[in-house]
This record gives C-alpha cells, sequence and structure tokens, in this order.
C-alpha cells in the first residue's frame, strides 16, 4: 500500500476511535486522547519507547504556554467571582432598566464577565441572578437566561485566556493580543445576534415558562456584605486584553531589539498581563473590600478545582498532535495542501466543526483539530494565524447536542425539556459557529 495512503488511514482511523472511544465507551477524553495517541504511534511502528516519547513531548509541549495562562485566567475569575465582583457587574447593567432591554444588559455583563473565567463556572455562578431578573420583571426564564449563555458562551469560544483559544494560539504561534483584537471584532457582534436579537426572534419557541421557584437554584435576592467596587471590577476584568492590545500596537510602532519595543513586548505577554491583573484584583476586589488573606487566597482557589481535569485533556491533545507529526502527517498535509481548492480557513473551521459534533466538547475539538489544522500555516505563510485560531475555535462550538455537558447544564438548570434545549441552546451555538466563520473571513478580506 502507498505509504501516503497508509500515513491517511492511520491518522483517520486514529481519530474515529477517539471518537468511538468518548462518545460510545464513555472514556474520559485524557484516557481516549492517551489511547488514541499511543495506538497510533504504535500502529504506525514507531516503537514504543519512542511512542511514548513523542507523546511525552507533545503533552509538555502543549502546557508550555497555555498552563500558565489558563490558571492565570482562572485565578482572577475566582476573585472576580469570589468577591461579589461579577455581581456587582451583572447588577449593574441590569439595574431597574426596562424589560425590553434585560436580554441586551445580560448579554452585556455575561460578555465581559465570561472573559477570564470557564464557562461552567460563570454559569453556574450567574445562574441564581437568572432567576431573580426573571422574577423581578415577570418574565420566561429564558428571556434572560439564553442572552447570558451567549454572553459566555462567545467569551468561551473565541477569547483567551479560555483553554481552547489559548491552546491554538500556542499550536499555530497565533500573537496572543491580536487574537484578542481580532476575536472581540468578532464576539461583539456575534454576542449581540445570538443574545438579544435571537432571543427576541424564538421567544415564541420557548415554550412553558420553567417555575420560578423550583429547579436547581433558588430565586432569592443576594447581596455581598462587603462593598466591591464596580469601576474596580470592570479594570480587573479589562485589565488583560487592554494590556495584550496596547502591546500589540506598541511593538508595530517601535523599532526592534529597543527598549521600548521590549517594553511592549513584556505587555504583549499573556502570562505578565495575566499575571498582574491577578495582582491586581488580589488588592483592589480582595483585601480593599475588607477581605482578609485567607479569603482572599480561598476565592481564588475555588476556580481551579475543575481546572486539573482540563488541563491533563489539553495536554494528551498535545501529545495526540505531536503524535501525527510523528507519523509525518504534517508534511504529507504541507505537501499536497497547496494545491486544495479550499480557504484553509473553512477548512479549519469544517474540521473542528466535525469533530466537535461527534465528541460532543469545545476544547477536545479544538484540540484534536489542531494537529490537522497545523500545517496549513505553512503551506499558506500568507495566513494569518490569529484567524486561524478564530476560524478553528469558531468550528468547535458547532451543534451541540446531547454528547455535550453545556447541553445538560443549560438544560437542567433552567428546567427545560431536550426539545426546549435544542431549539434555543443548539441553535444558539449554531449561529456563533456560522458567524464565527463569517467575521473571521470577512477580517482576512480586509487585512489582506
Amino acid at each position: 500500500m502507498n505509504s501516503e495512503l497508509l500515513t491517511l488511514l492511520l491518522a483517520a482511523g486514529a481519530i474515529v476511535v477517539l471518537i468511538l472511544l468518548i462518545t460510545k465507551l464513555k472514556l474520559n477524553p485524557f484516557l481516549a486522547l492517551t489511547l488514541s495517541a499511543l495506538g497510533l504511534g504504535l500502529a504506525a511502528g514507531v516503537g514504543a519507547n519512542e511512542t511514548v516519547e513523542s507523546f511525552v513531548k507533545g503533552f509538555g509541549s502543549a502546557l508550555n504556554k497555555t498552563g500558565p495562562v489558563i490558571g492565570l485566567g482562572t485565578l482572577l475569575g475566582g476573585i472576580l467571582l469570589g468577591s461579589g465582583g461579577a455581581d456587582r457587574i451583572a447588577n449593574a447593567f441590569i439595574g431597574t432598566r426596562p424589560v425590553k432591554y434585560v436580554p441586551w444588559a445580560v448579554c452585556a455583563a455575561a460578555l465581559l464577565i465570561g472573559m477570564p473565567h470557564l464557562f461552567d463556572v460563570s454559569f453556574i455562578m450567574l445562574a441564581p441572578l437568572v432567576y431573580t431578573v426573571a422574577k423581578r420583571t415577570g418574565s420566561h426564564l429564558l428571556f434572560v437566561g439564553l442572552p447570558l449563555a451567549a454572553g459566555l458562551y462567545v467569551s468561551h469560544g473565541l477569547l483567551p485566556p479560555h483553554p481552547a483559544p489559548t491552546l491554538a494560539v500556542s499550536a499555530f504561534h497565533a500573537n496572543t493580543g491580536l487574537t484578542i483584537f481580532f476575536g472581540l471584532l468578532i464576539a461583539i457582534p456575534t454576542a449581540v445576534i445570538c443574545g438579544p436579537l435571537l432571543t427576541r426572534l424564538i421567544s415564541p419557541w420557548f415554550g412553558p415558562a420553567p417555575d420560578l421557584s423550583a429547579g436547581p437554584v433558588g430565586a432569592n435576592e443576594t447581596s455581598s456584605p462587603r462593598p466591591v467596587s464596580l469601576s474596580l471590577s470592570i479594570i480587573s476584568v479589562l485589565l488583560p486584553p487592554a494590556l495584550m492590545l496596547i502591546g500589540t500596537l506598541g511593538m508595530a510602532y517601535t523599532v526592534k531589539d529597543s527598549g521600548a519595543h521590549a517594553f511592549f513586548g513584556a505587555l504583549n505577554n499573556p502570562i505578565l498581563s495575566l499575571l498582574a491583573a491577578v495582582i491586581f484584583a488580589f488588592f483592589a476586589l480582595g483585601l480593599k473590600s475588607g477581605f482578609n488573606l485567607g479569603e482572599v487566597g480561598k476565592m481564588a482557589n475555588k476556580g481551579l478545582a475543575p481546572l486539573g481535569a482540563i488541563l491533563l485533556i489539553l495536554g494528551a491533545g498535545g501529545g495526540f498532535k505531536q503524535m501525527l507529526s510523528s507519523i509525518e502527517l504534517d508534511q504529507l498535509i504541507t505537501h499536497h495542501a497547496s494545491g486544495w481548492p479550499v480557504n484553509p480557513l473553512i477548512l479549519a473551521w469544517g474540521i473542528a466543526a466535525l469533530l466537535r459534533v461527534c465528541i460532543g466538547s469545545a476544547t477536545v475539538a479544538t484540540v484534536a483539530a489542531t494537529g490537522i489544522v497545523a500545517p496549513l500555516a505553512l503551506v499558506h505563510p500568507e495566513l494569518s494565524p490569529e484567524l486561524l485560531v478564530l476560524a478553528t475555535a469558531s468550528g468547535a462550538v458547532m451543534l451541540s447536542h446531547v454528547n455535550d455537558s453545556g447541553f445538560w447544564l443549560f438544560k437542567e438548570y433552567f428546567q427545560l425539556s431536550v426539545a426546549q434545549t435544542f431549539r434555543t441552546w443548539t441553535l444558539m451555538l449554531c449561529i456563533q459557529s456560522v458567524i464565527g466563520l463569517i467575521g473571521v473571513l470577512l477580517i482576512e478580506a480586509v487585512i489582506r
């Protein structure tokens, strides 16, 4: 058999095995990625020791920069949520505005609050606010809940330091600040369309209104006994992207190897920018608001609990990507991709979307897709790696259904039927994915 064909068949077989292990055998994605990667190496004749070494190398490379970024982002989010800063932002946006403006306010607050924190944690922490606002305004729960989910998931899907886009930034050697800038250009209109506009359009499909006194969360008003500054809360959220954007612009207009260029390069470093924000939030939202050192430490640490599993998945995904390189799939794609008649951004989006539908997890879909997509950047040097990140990340949120934990989280917290969840949550993420691709293609047309 032709060696190139054998390489393609082995790679395709490993991806199919990965999908089956997760969807049929219900294995943990970390274990499924590990078994698929090692099995691929052995099946390709790489050798037992070489296979393990290749996997370990990829595991370490994936977490080399990704791990600290995600960890610092999670610490920042933990302080924001634990100090009451997130509630302060949300309540300030919502206030006593007329009912028709509630979806807009909720979506804007969620987009802002969701920037530094994992979707699941932010959603669970803010779900009581949805019940409170729905009860206060006499609205259907989804009238508030769908814009909240849209705002949070747009941040989760497109913007570092969230796991999927952060991993893609590292895999494609993209500029984090520029990725955030392009991501915000796409994220803001996406949140508007998938949040308040979609909510208004599909409100007749919501179905029976859930019981606001029942469900996994209550509808009681909550207030923090400690005053948290709204302005300091917003600064804590916006400080990392602001520093990185300033750094990106500064590097573009300063002489390389100069002191100014080095300074802006430090600002553009996501680890340093996030570390500055964590330190700022520690004092501005923690100690300044009256919390003691132990309490602030507990806030920060609370968000780290779900992080271990995510980092293991990202590391194993890096090992899987390295194994694809070990069997020389990247060279094969590089050799042939220049003649493919498909825009590489669309191809990246399609591969990630297909994996998302099959696997369920946006993070795992992005992890698996990067190994296939990364060689495209070598074939097309004119291609923006930042847009490649956003195309892959947009594809990875397509068609969330019953194999996605987010699907069930949304369904159970808002007391919905499976049918209601499909015509709200699933529809919302399909639209987000398509708009993300359109936004990427529009930016590509402009910058070229």
